[in-house]
């Protein structure tokens, strides 16, 4: 079966699995119902021509299993870190604007490199330009950070460049 393929099975399982765990009906007609709705979801991506490696890609898929859970790891630190400047008393903050460089091969790449940064507290992706991208930070150390690099070394490992 050929990729293209794939990407329409797995499309259908994955809306299949979110209807019905958003339903909670298991009746004999909703469940029809929700399998008609599913398949002229997925008839209508195929028609608009949308089901495509960046509109469903399926081959991050063996990334994401190392990927997010880094990534949760990463937003629980940095949440504790920005609560804790916060109700310091003397509120050490240090805004500065910096420039990091995205390694990633593609825009889907570099896409999830920018809300990566964003969901992280502390950090705001303010501007993408080719392989750049602007962020703002309130510290110097979150900064520091993002400038090592360890975040756009998982993101080109999660995307499959080593």
């Amino acid at each position: 079966m050929a990729v293209g393929n794939w990407r329409y099975v797995s499309l259908t399982i994955a809306l299949a699995v979110f209807w019905l765990v958003l339903s909670g009906h298991y009746t004999v007609l909703i469940t029809f119902f929700g399998i008609v709705s599913v398949l002229g979801t997925v008839a209508l991506a195929h028609r608009m021509a949308i089901v495509d490696s960046e509109g469903h890609p399926i081959q991050l898929l063996l990334g994401s299993l190392t990927y997010w859970p880094w990534l949760a790891w990463e937003i629980s630190k940095s949440s504790f870190t920005v609560a804790r400047v916060i109700v310091d008393p003397r509120l050490p903050i240090s805004p500065t604007m910096v420039r990091v460089k995205a390694g990633q091969k593609s825009p889907i790449g570099v896409n999830i490199y920018a809300n990566s940064i964003t969901l992280t507290p502390g950090t705001i992706s303010v501007e993408v330009e080719r392989d750049e991208i602007l962020v703002h930070a309130i510290t110097q150390s979150g900064a520091a950070d993002l400038e090592q690099g360890e975040m756009d070394k998982r993101v080109c490992a999660f995307e499959g460049k080593s």
